[in-house]
């Protein structure tokens, strides 16, 4: 792992047991009302298989349409900020300095959705080799968090991604095609794509999906 100037020994080490610990499956929240951070791997474990994301004919209609301007990783900082905007959230500002800390090492990512030079919604996760996990999503403007999602999907297939976590089963995310798999299925899983020599483009922006 290549350290920017001015870190310290001990924020590298905090760095590095947080990406083993999603290596192995685990994935932090924080506690709303004590900010407390907790490590989860929930059995069965929820993804989104990729070869099968299945979009809705009204959402695949508004992805053609354009009516937002996506983008990667322009304003990741605002992205977790807005994510975490809630009356309730398990983003502690510990754990979004971790986020941020983890994309200047370029192991998370966020997509954006503009409109008329506003952020109007997104997502982040974190990329290990061929494995992304999806974090978190937040949308000011309707569809804009789905539109971001599969923008996502669409780069994640093209940069050879083999995994997309998104820990939880819910029913939006079922009408993507989201699915439960055993915890030990998962771990397998995991550990194949994390192996993988796969890269997240640096410069990725208007793609179509």
């Amino acid at each position: 792992m290549k350290k920017p100037a001015g870190w310290s020994p001990g924020e590298e080490r905090l760095l590095l047991q947080v990406l083993a610990a999603y290596r192995q499956g685990y994935f932090p929240m924080a506690d709303p009302e004590d900010g407390r951070i907790y490590w989860y791997a929930p059995d069965p474990r929820a993804i989104l298989p990729l070869d099968r994301f299945h979009v809705p004919r009204n959402l695949a209609r508004l992805v053609r349409r354009g009516v937002f301007q996506v983008t990667f990783d322009w304003a990741f900082d605002d992205v977790v900020a807005a994510c975490a905007d809630r009356q309730q959230t398990w983003i502690a500002p510990a754990l979004a300095d971790i986020y941020r800390a983890l994309h200047r090492l370029g192991h998370a990512h966020s997509v954006e959705c503009w409109q008329e030079g506003r952020l109007v919604g997104g997502l982040f996760g974190v990329s290990i080799g061929g494995a992304f996990f999806g974090e978190s999503m937040f949308h000011r403007v309707s569809e804009a968090s789905k539109v971001a999602l599969v923008h996502l999907v669409a780069h994640l297939r093209r940069q050879g991604f083999r995994l997309l976590d998104i820990q939880f089963l819910t029913p939006h995310f079922q009408q993507f095609g989201a699915e439960e798999i055993p915890r030990a299925d998962f771990e397998r899983r995991l550990a194949e794509a994390a192996a993988l020599p796969v890269r997240w483009a640096s410069d990725v922006r208007n793609l179509e999906p």
